[in-house]
């Protein structure tokens, strides 16, 4: 058995995992309302698979003798990883498994397309083409895979946010007024659903878990922010390198560009503007499509100096 052949079924054991860990964090969610065993079940397999995945990366580094970023299946599982590793860090911060609900679902569906849709040839490692052999693929695909991530998981939390809230303005100044502790928000809200008989408390429970989710989409699309500006700033500078221009208005970059924007109006309504809350959270929202865009669907409904790599 080659090295190809262990890593893909590494990659299948981590697709098994996934699938084993969703299923554990939705019963979990809907039937025992954070049950510490089966909470703990379902962190390990999230464990279990990113390690997994980093021996994987780190494996595929080692053999072909460059960052594993040089096509569209390296790249599928870089994602996974990252953000895996982003969400066991907000796990542990929020102590809840609400969000891990809704991302190990997607994790699953990236790692399934990487490994089941994929043909064995595009998941094979194979030498760097001409315009990939540079210093700069580390430092640009990197930082761009990294933004991805993170500004996914941030978008995630804006569409959680307007599920929750149901697309209605909510007046999240109500909950720094409020005596009751802010712990454990993801849980508070349904726990106060399902025990408490008071419509106040529930209310005032769902404010708690909407404020919760509005910070953490702030702070999350603010720290991928400066990665998607790194990246396209290094992209730039290695396209001059490489083809003797900084911008030529590929797919990849004008998308690339409309993303940046997306999220830029996002931070700038946040801070300049005071906007909170649903208007925001419909901003963020359309970022998540808008990334999903750049990063998969203009190599599906187009070539262009980008497709390299990728799909053909």
């Amino acid at each position: 058995m080659d090295w190809n052949e262990i890593q893909n079924l590494l990659s299948n054991i981590v697709f098994g995992v996934l699938l084993f860990a969703m299923v554990i964090y939705w019963v979990n969610l809907f039937f025992f309302r954070e049950k510490v065993f089966i909470s703990f079940l379902g962190r390990t397999s999230t464990v279990i698979a990113n390690i997994l995945l980093f021996f994987i990366l780190c494996s595929r580094w080692i053999v072909a003798g460059y960052f594993p970023l040089s096509n569209l299946y390296e790249s599928l599982l870089f994602l996974t990883w990252t953000l895996l590793t982003i969400y066991l860090y907000l796990e542990t911060k929020t102590k809840s498994r609400l969000i891990g609900s809704i991302l190990i679902p997607i994790t699953l569906l990236i790692n399934g397309f990487a490994n089941l849709t994929l043909s064995p040839e595009m998941q094979k490692s194979s030498p760097l083409v001409p315009a990939l052999q540079s210093n700069w693929l580390m430092l640009h695909v990197s930082m761009m895979l990294l933004s991805y991530a993170t500004l996914i998981m941030g978008s995630l939390l804006c569409i959680l946010f307007l599920v929750i809230s149901r697309y209605e303005d909510i007046d999240l100044k109500v909950v720094e007024n409020s005596s009751l502790p802010l712990y454990n928000v993801m849980l508070d809200y349904y726990e106060a659903k399902v025990i408490s008989s008071s419509n106040e408390i529930s209310e005032l429970g769902k404010l708690k878990l909407l404020q919760s989710l509005d910070n953490w989409s702030y702070r999350i699309i603010g720290l991928g922010f400066p990665f998607l500006t790194i990246g396209i700033i290094s992209g730039g500078v290695w396209a001059n390198e490489a083809w003797g221009s900084y911008w030529s208005w590929d797919p990849k970059e004008t998308w690339a560009l409309i993303t940046w924007l997306v999220f830029a109006t996002y931070l700038h309504a946040r801070l300049t503007k005071g906007w909170e809350g649903k208007k925001t959270a419909v901003l963020g929202g359309l970022g998540f499509f808008v990334i999903w865009i750049c990063y998969l669907g203009v190599n599906f409904l187009g070539k262009g100096l980008h497709s390299y790599g990728w799909l053909s």
